[in-house]
């Protein structure tokens, strides 16, 4: 297996600069493949297991500050390059906060870090990457707003705010055949809050350069659109329903009509915050839940790709204090290769009880990740905490193209904490011949299917429905 930039065959240079591989032709270097998808693919064509329940170890950790006291994320995704982007404000919201975007290199070194926003109402919330930028999405001036930013620098290509009515909010984004899908929410009720605002949910079509071109309400299924994820011949959007009472999701077509929704959880509060797609269509939702719970505990589902729900969990105080006073809040979910997931959370108290046990206190928070096996069992679950005894939760998290996990952590500073690989080699999913190697005859099968509907075949790789870039960067970044 491949990880950071690899040599290319010197006669395939020809070949990349011919159908318009830009990265090929200014570096003569091939960059790793944003995984996201990749990783959770394997599952179709792999039946490898995960080969062990330890949990990881950490590998580094670092940490960015931004110009204010406070600086909180809530998004994090590994890129192209190897390197990691981080999503949210510095600041207090209501009050100075700034959207706040920091790019890293593989060892989380910076690479750059940038502020945006004027006024007291600004965050960012997350953001995917596209051929030529970072496309960033959150909310500027209580509007909701989308950012173009240069890989290299940070630069900002483009800005561009709309006002959706009162306070709002762009939660997430996804591509689409014209341009972009966010989602998010209009009118807030809590507009200084940075999580669930009690808004009316609301999604917004836009073209590449972020212009608006419709808009729908989705209020009647979600007060807070939260997470849009591509799939098949649509999209599934997942968020909190009226009052965060339940989880909610939905699957829209192409122009936004509602194809289904299902609602999912208990008799009390019920935050749903994460979001994602596995290989085969499984959704998978993460968030907490106050629904017969001592207080609150992580609560992660999986649901079939027509919204069936296939299991639920609630799982928390892993340290052993007393639950009564532990939160346990998860913000991102991961599908993995296996056909489970991995939950990113925080766990520790917010009241003045305080217990201690094995030098470690309830009102310390630590990171918390448990990772689910596809019948949603605790293969394994561990917390990741500060030596210095300040406090940390776990924010959001992704894979990584090694087999481990980024995960964006809460120090009052934007932390990256990278974890071990715990996932098998990926580098299986490229040999589509069988021989044991990555190589031209990989290549060839996979030309041999280049741009067209592929719904299930080997090339297509990233399971998008065709064979393309992304299929072939899959190829090349495992190259033997």
């Amino acid at each position: 297996m491949c990880c950071g930039n690899v040599d290319p065959p010197k006669n395939l240079v020809w070949f990349f600069r011919a159908i318009g591989y830009d990265c090929v032709v200014k570096t003569s270097k091939i960059p790793t493949a944003c995984f996201t998808l990749t990783w959770s693919l394997m599952v179709v064509c792999s039946s490898l297991a995960m080969g062990q329940d330890a949990p990881p170890q950490v590998e580094w950790f670092t940490a960015h500050s931004g110009s204010q006291e406070e600086s909180h994320a809530h998004y994090v995704m590994t890129c192209a390059d190897g390197g990691y982007l981080q999503i949210g404000e510095t600041g207090y919201v209501g009050s100075s906060a700034k959207m706040f975007v920091v790019k890293t290199d593989a060892e989380g070194n910076l690479v750059w870090k940038r502020e945006f926003g004027s006024g007291n109402k600004n965050m960012g919330n997350s953001a995917i990457e596209v051929e030529d930028g970072y496309l960033v999405c959150g909310m500027l001036s209580r509007n909701s707003a989308v950012l173009k930013l240069n890989k290299s620098t940070g630069a900002t290509i483009f800005q561009k705010t709309h006002d959706n009515g009162g306070t709002d909010a762009f939660e997430h984004l996804a591509l689409t055949a014209n341009g972009i899908v966010a989602v998010g929410y209009r009118n807030a009720e809590d507009p200084n809050n940075t999580f669930f605002v009690y808004g009316q949910g609301h999604i917004s079509f836009l073209d590449a350069n972020g212009n608006l071109l419709s808009s729908n309400s989705v209020n009647q299924y979600l007060s807070q659109a939260y997470r849009i994820q591509p799939t098949g011949d649509g999209y599934i959007i997942a968020g909190g329903t009226e009052d965060a009472l339940q989880y909610g999701v939905i699957k829209i077509n192409a122009v936004g009509s509602v194809l289904w929704s299902r609602t999912f959880g208990g008799n009390n509060e019920d935050h749903c915050f994460g979001m994602d797609v596995g290989a085969d269509g499984s959704i998978f939702l993460a968030g907490h839940t106050l629904s017969g719970t001592a207080n609150w505990d992580t609560y992660t589902m999986k649901l079939s790709g027509s919204g069936a729900q296939l299991w639920q969990r609630t799982q928390g105080n892993p340290r052993g204090f007393n639950p009564s006073y532990i939160h346990d809040e998860t913000w991102g979910v991961r599908a993995t290769i296996d056909g489970g997931c991995i939950i990113a959370a925080g766990t520790g108290d917010e009241y003045s009880y305080s217990e201690c046990s094995g030098g470690v206190c309830s009102d310390q928070w630590e990171a918390y990740i448990v990772k689910f096996g596809a019948a949603g069992d605790v293969q394994w679950q561990e917390t990741y905490g500060s030596n210095s005894g300040n406090d940390w939760a776990a924010e959001d998290i992704d894979l990584t193209s090694d087999g481990g996990a980024i995960v964006a952590v809460d120090n009052s500073q934007f932390g990256f904490l990278k974890l071990s690989p715990f996932q098998s080699d990926p580098s299986s999913i490229a040999d589509l011949n069988g021989d044991g190697v990555v190589g031209f005859a990989d290549l060839a099968q996979l030309l041999s299917q280049w741009g067209q509907a592929c719904n299930g075949c080997a090339e297509d790789l990233n399971g998008d429905g065709s064979v393309g870039f992304q299929d072939l960067s899959v190829v090349l970044s495992n190259w033997d």
